[in-house]
């Protein structure tokens, strides 16, 4: 059997780079990160999300890459009301939440939001 262990990366396809850099550092503080021919990644924690711009993917690449597929739940240490407020003050709407759902340990608190692509954003905090 395979032993998993984390997630090192993943890929979302986006219609404009520039418009996700944009959103994902400003409103969610993630860290941009250049690698390869001029390509760019989001990084937050250990882990990134690695860009590609519809049409202009990386090989290989998904079988039907689609800005706006990706469903991303984040796990923050900023309590959810701040997260409110901030996504307020960022002019984010927010979709849901802050509501309790059922995550990979247990409850947790969600807040839902859409990034540029209509990507659905989830940020959480276990109680």
């Amino acid at each position: 059997m395979i032993k998993i262990n984390r997630l090192d990366h993943l890929v979302l396809t986006v219609a404009s780079i520039d418009a996700t850099v944009a959103f994902y550092r400003d409103v969610l503080g993630f860290g941009v990160v250049a690698f390869g021919d001029g390509r760019l990644a989001l990084s937050f924690g250990e882990q990134k999300i690695n860009l590609h711009e519809a049409g202009r993917e990386f090989e290989p690449k998904a079988d039907r890459p689609t800005p706006g597929s990706a469903d991303l739940c984040l796990i923050a240490t900023t309590p959810l009301d701040a997260v409110v407020v901030h996504l307020q003050q960022k002019g984010v709407t927010i979709e849901e939440g802050p509501i309790t759902r059922t995550g990979a340990m247990g409850p947790i608190q969600f807040v839902y939001f859409r990034d540029p692509d209509r990507n659905l954003i989830e940020v959480c905090n276990y109680d």
